[in-house]
């Protein structure tokens, strides 16, 4: 009964690209994105120091709220969760993450000074 990890892998990928629609692989690919930008960004500052550190600093929690900003917009959107969310349409959800992100890269761009 032993089920190898590429079996689970590859069920996993065929349920997913099947069963997923095409507006959550889109939020999905950007969440891999930020995920890998916050991964480099850490893996700069380890290897090379952190000599402008309000700029590592406000570049890595750019990358964790953004992140965080893109989850929230997966859950509302995904339609699984529709009866969670009645009064909230997937564009008012969508609205909703661009005036967060305007209102933190403000705040990201003031920080680094």
């Amino acid at each position: 009964m032993s089920i190898s990890v590429f079996s689970v892998l590859r069920r996993f990928l065929e349920e997913y690209s099947s069963g997923t629609p095409s507006k959550i692989k889109v939020i999905d690919a950007y969440l891999l994105y930020m995920v890998l930008t916050g991964a480099f960004a850490f893996l700069y500052c380890l290897l090379v120091g952190t000599f402008p550190f309000n700029s590592f600093l406000s570049g890595f929690i750019s990358c964790v709220a953004s992140f965080t900003l893109a989850v929230c917009l997966r859950i509302q959107v995904n339609p699984r969760n529709k009866y969670h969310f009645v009064t909230v349409s997937p564009e008012r959800a969508f609205a909703d993450f661009l005036f967060a992100h305007t209102i933190l890269h403000l705040v990201v761009v003031n920080y680094i000074g």
